[in-house]
């Protein structure tokens, strides 16, 4: 990829890509600050460094799908994060601060890798730090929907803070159109009768006739 490639490309939300790129040119993703969907794809069995260089480039939230080698699929997010230089006036420097939970996510890579297991480690002091409740939730979510290389005890995790916010998980899964989802959903969840009923009446705002059929029998 050429220097200043992208450069600006402020109308682009998705990349798509495989995961042999050998060199990255200087400035080539600088200000696509639209970006927030990655679509990586693996070409062997030892990783390239794409994504390790997408999160480092991008303090912005990524949405990041890996089609592996082996047909899996693993999806991740990667929370944003601010990087702000503020001026201390009466001792006459600059101070560094980080806003947001997100930058241990962009920089969890070793040599370049990424590691799902600290990936899953960081769930506590992500929701320890600043954070956007929604973010979380997707988070918690894609790792139980695709679970690569998930632990059992980081799965008890996620279950945990899912079922801390029952109804914003099902409704929002309800959003995705993605029945083999919702069931999982419904089974880690085990919603009330009432949150079904809520859940059945977005269903039928939206004219989502399989979900709406799934959650009726659920009731």
């Amino acid at each position: 990829v050429g220097d200043y490639a992208l450069y600006g490309c402020r109308e682009m939300h998705t990349l798509r890509l495989h995961d042999r790129v050998e060199r990255w040119g200087g400035g080539c993703l600088m200000n696509c600050r639209a970006l927030r969907a990655v679509f990586l794809t693996r070409v062997g069995k030892t990783h390239g460094e794409a994504l390790a260089f997408l999160c480092d480039e991008l303090h912005e939230e990524l949405d990041v799908t890996v089609y592996e080698t082996d047909g899996g699929v693993t999806r991740l997010v990667f929370p944003d994060f601010v990087e702000a230089y503020e001026e201390n006036c009466p001792a006459h420097h600059f101070d560094y601060t980080i806003y947001g939970g997100g930058h241990a996510y962009h920089h969890v890579f070793r040599d370049r890798q990424l590691s799902l297991r600290d990936y899953d480690g960081l769930w506590g002091k992500y929701l320890g730090e600043e954070h956007e409740p929604e973010t979380a939730l997707r988070l918690a979510w894609l790792r139980l929907r695709w679970p690569s290389g998930l632990s059992r005890e980081a799965e008890e995790r996620y279950w945990q803070y899912l079922k801390g916010c029952p109804r914003e998980a099902l409704l929002w899964q309800l959003s995705q159109k993605d029945i083999p989802g919702l069931r999982l959903l419904l089974d880690g969840l085990q919603p009330d009768p009432e949150l079904l009923g809520a859940a059945c009446e977005q269903a039928r705002r939206a004219r989502d006739t399989e979900a709406l059929a799934l959650l009726l029998a659920r009731r």
